[in-house]
């Protein structure tokens, strides 16, 4: 390959990664804002300012696009959990863990996985890629709430208390669509964070 050839495909790739992106970005908040049923691919294409066929070059079936977006989604949560806590366990402080947990199934990252969910529980075809996707995510966010917490799973029911906390905040999330209850879910935050400080020492 000659030195022209190299130049010129290194921004062809990094157009095709910055595509990628804005699709699986358009897709996110197509599922946040109108759900499984408003988002098609030609919305998603549009919404990320591309073609249909760019759109399927990247993602050949619908499935694809959005069992895609959701990974990405997963990713996104899980770098903004870390980055709350660049320095790793956050023991000392669990109400502060116990609040960025609670936030990242507020927001609308949240708001497109549902909306995905619930697409899945009538669609055959997407059920299982869902289904492993989302056993894998809570594999991710179960470890690194135990990291943050440092909690020590080889204690009868710390594992437990763990996945808890995260059904809890799975539970704020599921009720936040509906209302915004601020103030309850601080007092449930507070709560949460005195029974892991009992439980974890």
């Amino acid at each position: 390959m000659s030195t022209t050839d190299r130049a010129e495909r290194v921004p062809k790739q990094d157009r095709s990664r910055a595509t990628r992106q804005r699709l699986l970005e358009a897709a996110v908040a197509c599922l946040a804002a109108h759900g499984w049923a408003g988002s098609t691919v030609s919305v998603v294409a549009e919404r990320a300012g591309v073609s249909r066929g760019a759109a399927q070059h990247h993602f050949p079936t619908r499935e694809d696009l959005f069992t895609a977006a959701v990974e990405y989604v997963a990713e996104e949560r899980s770098t903004a959990l870390r980055a709350l806590f660049p320095e790793g366990a956050a023991a000392g402080d669990r109400r502060a863990v116990v609040a960025a947990l609670v936030d990242l199934y507020t927001g609308p990252l949240f708001r497109a996985a549902l909306h995905l969910w619930v697409a899945a529980s009538n669609e055959e075809q997407l059920r299982p890629r869902v289904t492993e996707l989302e056993s894998r995510v809570g594999r991710e966010s179960h470890r690194i709430a135990v990291e943050l917490l440092g909690a020590d799973e080889t204690r009868p029911g710390v594992r437990e208390t763990v996945q808890g906390l995260l059904d809890m905040a799975r539970g704020l999330g599921l009720a936040n669509l509906l209302t915004d209850d601020a103030a309850r879910r601080e007092r449930v935050v507070a709560q949460w964070a005195a029974l892991l400080d009992a439980e974890l020492g």
